[in-house]
């Protein structure tokens, strides 16, 4: 990339881990002259006084090239598990075939944690969370291949699948966004669902995209996120322009936003009652608030009109206050259709870290599920700030141990929807053994909304 690239943007701050060497992280430490440094892409003469921020530039970078000297490794690593353990159930099933990546039949690492994929036949199409339901739902099956999901929706939810979309990346020249579009009934539909997928539990590049704080503010817009607007489909050089021009006699690339937007638009043209709701789990989150805000960016008036909600289940922060007075503005007027939800000690929705608090923020109607997974509508995460002190510890180490506790008998207690199996188990007794380790894990999310019966907010 070059700076160039980021023409369409009246500011930014771009870190780039693949310049950085030592003399560029040392003179971050002694020179507030960051416009000079090649490890970070801003404008030249961009200075930042405050040590405290270029530290945490600093920190971030080396956190980052820790994080990609893995990334090669611990994916080989979990492509490895991922084939045993379908290799192990297709045994066990009596299936002696080869797993096939691409099946119908081969799961991930996030289906062998919480094998669920059925919506919870307690929660009918007209009560208050059914919403909620079906998309923290599909944002967990999200995680899965194409022919999963289309399974999934077809034989399971008895709903109709659209399309799967493998999105590209204009600036990392690589797929980095997954998503998947289903209506509630082939004929006359209700609903159109998209679902975004967030970051597997294993692929440390994606985490990288996670903590990184780089961002672009975009005129009308305000500071957006710019790992997630990249995903998203973001152009070189023009950055969001209303259509895309397709050069005559290449391939067409695959833009998350540019595509699936006009997916939707043809089925809400088909299908005249249809409501949109649009949602994700962590960056899967992050992709579906800043779809919708694009939306709201180019006055897609007649697909706004019909949004119903936007769910977003663990989503870190993805813009400033300007992009977010700019989102409740579309979004949550005149009623609201923005729900973050959080659960527990998520350390996601508390990402990325930033000194100066200027530049990311959550915004949204905040519902927020504790580790009894009661419901708060809460302004800010609980806990935000908290320092690393020996408190904090302790009852991080409780909750992991109530959690492990709790996995033992809520499927004895509410019903078998909620057992959990022993891989599950196994990933909650690591969070106890482990000081500090915290998992943002789908499956309390799917706990947290069916068991809060009619106290999740709808769109009213």
């Amino acid at each position: 990339m070059s700076k160039l690239d980021y023409c369409f943007s009246n500011d930014y701050m771009v870190l780039r881990p693949d310049r950085a060497g030592p003399f560029e992280l040392l003179h971050l430490l002694f020179s507030p002259k960051v416009g000079r440094n090649r490890a970070v892409d801003c404008f030249t003469s961009t200075e930042v006084g405050s040590f405290r921020r270029r530290l945490a530039i600093f920190l971030n970078l080396l956190l980052q090239l820790f994080l990609l000297s893995l990334a090669g490794p611990v994916a080989a690593l979990a492509a490895a598990l991922e084939f045993v353990l379908n290799f192990v159930s297709n045994v066990l099933h009596g299936r002696m075939e080869y797993p096939d990546r691409k099946s119908a039949s081969y799961r991930s690492i996030t289906w062998f944690i919480d094998q669920r994929v059925d919506l919870d036949r307690n929660i009918k199409p007209t009560d208050s969370q059914y919403h909620a339901a079906l998309c923290v739902m599909a944002s967990k099956v999200a995680y899965e291949n194409e022919a999963f999901i289309r399974d999934v929706v077809t034989r399971h939810w008895q709903m109709e699948f659209v399309q799967f979309y493998n999105c590209w990346n204009e600036f990392e020249n690589e797929y980095t966004a997954q998503a998947f579009v289903f209506c509630d009934k082939p004929v006359d539909a209700e609903l159109v669902v998209v679902a975004f997928r967030g970051t597997p539990p294993l692929d440390v590049a994606r985490w990288c995209a996670d903590l990184d704080p780089s961002w672009y503010k975009i005129p009308r817009l305000g500071r957006a996120h710019a790992a997630y607007t990249h995903a998203l489909g973001a152009q070189r050089n023009i950055g969001w322009p209303k259509w895309v021009e397709y050069i005559k006699g290449k391939p067409q690339k695959v833009y998350a936003y540019y595509t699936i937007r006009d997916a939707v638009k043809q089925l809400m043209e088909a299908n005249g009652k249809a409501r949109l709701l649009v949602t994700g789990h962590g960056s899967g989150g992050a992709l579906a608030v800043l779809f919708a805000t694009v939306l709201a960016y180019h006055r897609e008036k007649t697909v706004l009109d019909r949004l119903a909600g936007v769910y977003t289940f663990g989503q870190p922060q993805v813009g400033d206050a300007m992009l977010a007075m700019f989102a409740e503005r579309n979004l949550d007027r005149p009623r609201k259709r923005h729900f973050r939800i959080t659960y527990g000690d998520d350390p996601l929705p508390r990402l990325p870290h930033e000194s100066s608090a200027a530049h990311f923020l959550h915004f949204g109607l905040g519902l927020h599920f504790d580790s009894f997974y009661n419901l708060k509508v809460v302004k800010a995460m609980p806990g935000e700030g908290r320092s690393a002190s020996p408190a904090a510890f302790a009852t991080s180490r409780i909750n992991s141990a109530w959690e492990l506790v709790r996995s033992v008998y809520l499927g004895y207690w509410k019903s078998a929807y909620y057992r959990e199996g022993w891989l599950l188990l196994a990933v909650r007794a690591l969070a106890v053994a482990l000081p500090g380790l915290q998992f943002h894990r789908v499956q309390d999310y799917v706990n947290a909304i069916t068991l809060a019966g009619a106290h999740i907010p709808t769109e009213a």
